[in-house]
């Protein structure tokens, strides 16, 4: 591994060794405490974050490296100066580069002229780091995560994508529920389809919400994404029935609950869900950490 930009570019056994390490840095930090001595990393962020920012700052002080922020006051990535410049002179002073961009692209010309390792910590297109806990988390519950069934429901997006990615790397059986319309791009479909073919798992897209059935864990997000403007009344009628309530999860038949979030409380998902005892969006939130710890590590060592 040089760079994450995306969980397609892990094969089975690197995305099992994250989680594996992540799993060993969170049940002894001690033994990481000083994992990044003498490390710096610059995160470069143009969308705003509670987890994303939370999660690496303090991950990055736990393992003893020191963790630069900077957001858009800084001028916007590829306007006061080229995202090109902005890789090479952040490469002069710092160890790695974590980035939130709206574009997929410049986290793609981040790493290639850039000469440190960089973390795509969300972009249009992809979301490793969040899935990357995702499966995490799943395999806290799993003694073998490439049996759990997983169902996500709502809005295809850069979650989705990620996710799809890694199901199919691990062998996993998912079941992607949206609106026509609402659908993952389908050339990362296609490519996520021949990913599980090949590691003997299943990925399967449809419109219909019956297709829940038969899943150990249903995972949803936002129907709006941020930066759309289109009005929440117009996507709440499309999006109606697939919102994730309990009786979705017992026609599933399913044990957990995931959110990425931040969620929209009674719209996607309702409250009794979300603080319902299979609910497992704190164990992701905080397993954000731990992952992005591991691929910090895996990186810098």
């Amino acid at each position: 591994m040089q760079h994450l930009l995306s969980i397609k570019e892990l094969t089975q056994s690197q995305l099992l060794a994250i989680i594996d390490l992540a799993k060993k840095i969170k049940n002894n930090p001690a033994e990481y405490r000083r994992a990044l001595d003498g490390k710096s990393v610059v995160m470069l962020f143009e969308k705003p974050s509670l987890r994303t920012r939370v999660s690496f700052d303090i991950g990055i002080n736990k393992l003893g490296g020191h963790c630069l922020y900077l957001d858009q006051q800084n001028g916007a990535l590829g306007q006061r100066e080229t995202v090109a410049d902005f890789a090479t002179n952040i490469s002069c002073w710092a160890d790695a580069i974590v980035a939130r961009t709206y574009s997929h692209t410049t986290i793609e010309k981040l790493a290639q002229h850039g000469s440190v390792p960089v973390i795509n910590a969300l972009s249009d297109l992809y979301h490793p780091c969040q899935a990357l806990a995702d499966f995490l988390t799943l395999s806290e519950q799993f003694d073998d995560v490439s049996q759990a069934k997983l169902a996500y429901v709502g809005d295809g997006n850069n979650v989705t994508h990620s996710l799809i990615y890694g199901a199919a790397i691990l062998g996993m059986t998912m079941t992607v529920i949206c609106p026509e319309g609402a659908f993952p791009d389908a050339l990362i479909v296609t490519e996520a389809q021949a990913l599980a073919q090949k590691n003997g798992g299943k990925l399967t897209l449809s419109a219909d919400i019956n297709a829940i059935e038969g899943h150990d864990a249903i995972y949803t997000d936002t129907w709006i994404s941020m930066g759309d403007e289109t009005p929440l009344a117009d996507i709440k009628a499309r999006f109606a029935p697939y919102q994730v309530n309990s009786e979705l999860m017992a026609q599933a038949g399913a044990k957990f609950f995931m959110h990425c979030l931040p969620a929209h409380r009674g719209v996607e998902v309702t409250d009794e869900v979300m603080d319902g005892e299979g609910s497992l969006i704190l164990h992701q939130a905080e397993n954000r950490m731990h992952a992005q710890n591991a691929v910090l590590v895996t990186l810098l060592s």
